[in-house]
């Protein structure tokens, strides 16, 4: 039966294929990749067939691009450079552009990765030299200008595309500073957005709230919009609201005066034809307790759709109310045509820490499937005000394990079994949203067991669409993590609680919870229906108390990025440089799936982890396939593949 549907789903994503064409709204030129999500639309999709199931065992490595910049090598030869690199480049007339591992942009030969131009540091001081990498760049032209956008550091860059060199008009002498008045500092690790002449900026400003201990003068980062000529301030959105804007009453207690680490520090997208940017917001401080913050929170754990030239709220919509979790709204937010019930639906999909998929009309915010308040656990810790009810989607289902049942530990063998319900026997666990507990010396209150944990199901890696089939496909992290909490008795701490280690008990080395412990879930969005599941890599397999057992592959729980092309989908193991997980989860592995039914097709190991998103594109009549790799014992890269 099971297989008689999968057929059927494959005959029917086929003929999808000959009859669909591509909406204007993807954006995606056959040769180019003009952002750093593939298009506007964030879809991490090309049109290309060049590479296809026949000959994808014939890539190979065209060219490796160091991502260090010699002369900060050569000048400070005992500054270790993070493996850590994020960035994904975009083509442009035939040109890459990326930040390097420092965050210092360069532009490259697509056919050999050799230097073109890269950004100068902008004085010579270490401080200024030194830094690290962003996910990505856009670029912006008016029909006789071309611009490259980055951040880098708490600076917002306009450079001129041929040259590299910034615009001294910009800002303060080429750059504009993007720390707040009232803050002391400014990061963030994604990229800006272009949506007409309005450069859009999220970030993160004085983060504090893993910590737990201070909640005061934490700020929130509001997003901001800038003028791309000028780098002129034109708008400021307050992410949490200020005295007469909406939703300050989800504030209780005037905490909106003093609540902060609010802020959007992952992937935007946008609809240029609406004008609309669709920005994810993370959760607030403290992330674990927030008795000092009663209420619902706006507009945290919330995708928020805003006017880019206006910086006013179209429309809203909050995923987890006053979040005591760490369940951010990290994921891009996905633009693409869907049809449910033969109605053509512009549509957003949004996935979460929390491994549901949130689907929206993207002009209206409508749900396009119902999405339901349900009752949940409700917190015991003195002084909390947990939110009697959470959102949960009626379609599709989770892409991911969601909480924590007996049933959910590992049974390999008896003996695993036992030894696992023995250690789950010390936490508290149940179904998703089960709040925080306080750690006391009786049995099962060693803190709150949860899937998922505070890595989240989905991260900043989850997601890529086809526009052609209408099949979304969601990466899924599933290693729990313990919510515990102990009275503080750091006298300078402002909260009653913290949060202290986090990490999930292991058996041996082993999760306690089943695998796959990475996985790949195929979504038709037309339906709402998971097409798919598959398991992606094999961690573990060597592991003592599993080499003489037959196992399926067990999946690797790191973080890595899908990309997806006319036949294929690209994924790696990700590298060790995550956190969350042990280090020995995580491989050198990079495959393609037949996107319509997870078979794998191609594997092989790269040099090291792949720490970045993929990307690809038409050159001089081939296709180049090219991924950030990297590690905590290796040096960050750019590596190509092609039919050689």
């Amino acid at each position: 039966m099971k297989k008689d549907r999968l057929c059927a789903l494959v005959i029917a994503w086929l003929v999808t294929v000959a009859v669909t064409s591509l909406s204007a709204q993807t954006d995606m030129a056959p040769q180019g990749w003009r952002y750093f999500g593939g298009n506007k639309a964030f879809m991490r999709y090309a049109p290309l067939d060049q590479v296809h199931k026949g000959n994808v065992g014939e890539l190979s490595v065209l060219w490796r691009r160091a991502a260090t910049d010699p002369a900060f090598t050569a000048r400070f030869p005992d500054r270790a450079v993070s493996g850590n690199l994020r960035s994904t480049p975009i083509l442009i007339d035939d040109v890459l552009y990326a930040p390097n591992a420092l965050g210092l942009v360069e532009a490259f030969d697509p056919g050999t990765g050799e230097t073109i131009w890269r950004q100068k540091p902008f004085d010579a001081s270490p401080e200024e030299a030194f830094g690290r990498s962003s996910r990505g760049v856009d670029y912006w032209e008016d029909g006789m200008e071309q611009r490259i956008l980055s951040v880098r550091g708490a600076y917002l860059y306009a450079l001129d595309v041929k040259t590299g060199n910034s615009y001294s008009n910009f800002g303060e002498q080429g750059r504009v500073n993007l720390i707040p008045p009232s803050a002391r500092s400014f990061s963030w690790s994604s990229g800006p957005i272009v949506v007409g002449d309005v450069v859009v900026i999220g970030g993160v400003v004085d983060g504090a709230g893993d910590s737990g201990m201070n909640w005061r003068g934490s700020h929130p980062e509001h997003l901001r919009g800038y003028d791309v000529r000028s780098g002129r301030l034109l708008w400021t959105f307050h992410v949490v609201p200020q005295e007469g804007e909406l939703g300050v009453d989800s504030w209780g207690e005037d905490s909106w005066k003093y609540s902060g680490d609010l802020g959007s520090w992952c992937c935007f997208s946008a609809d240029e034809e609406l004008g609309f940017v669709y920005v994810p917001f993370s959760a607030p401080t403290a992330a674990y307790f927030g008795g000092h913050r009663p209420g619902y929170n706006l507009f945290s754990n919330s995708l928020v759709a805003i006017d880019a030239k206006t910086g006013e709220r179209v429309w809203h919509f909050q995923m987890v109310h006053h979040d005591l979790w760490e369940y951010d709204t990290v994921g891009p937010p996905i633009l693409g045509e869907i049809t449910v019930d033969g109605r053509r639906i512009h549509a957003v999909m949004q996935p979460s820490k929390t491994g549901f998929l949130y689907v929206f009309d993207r002009q209206t915010g409508e749900p396009v499937w119902p999405i339901e308040e349900r009752l949940v656990p409700q917190s015991d810790v003195p002084g909390e005000h947990s939110s009697p009810t959470q959102p949960f989607p009626t379609k599709p289902a989770p892409f991911a394990q969601i909480g924590i049942t007996e049933d959910d530990l590992i049974d390999f063998t008896p003996e695993i079994r036992e030894r696992a319900l023995a250690i789950a026997d010390s936490f508290v666990f149940g179904s998703i949203f089960t709040p925080p507990s306080i750690v006391t010396e009786e049995p099962g209150r060693g803190g709150t067991l949860m899937l998922p944990g505070s890595w989240g199901a989905g991260n900043w890696n989850t997601g890529a669409f086809d526009p052609e089939t209408g099949f979304y496909y969601a990466f899924a992290h599933s290693i729990p993590r313990v919510y515990r909490l102990e009275k503080t008795t750091d006298p300078d701490s402002e909260m009653p609680y913290w949060s202290p280690n986090r990490d999930a008990p292991y058996l041996d080395g082993l999760p306690i919870t089943k695998p796959p412990w990475g996985r790949i879930t195929a979504i038709d969005m037309n339906t709402g229906i998971h097409v798919w599941s598959a398991a992606n890599g094999d961690a573990l397999r060597d592991h003592p108390l599993l080499t003489d057992l037959d196992l399926p592959p067990l999946g690797i729980a790191s973080r890595p990025a899908a990309l997806v092309t006319r036949t294929l989908l690209f994924i790696g193991d990700g590298a060790d440089v995550f956190g969350g997980v042990q280090r020995n989860m995580w491989g050198r592995g990079f495959r393609a799936y037949d996107k319509a039914t997870g078979k794998v097709l191609w594997d092989t190991e790269l040099p090291t982890g792949v720490t970045g998103a993929p990307m690809t594109y038409m050159f001089q009549g081939k296709q180049y396939i090219v991924v950030p790799i990297g590690g905590r014992d290796d040096p960050p890269e750019w590596l190509a593949l092609g039919l050689g």
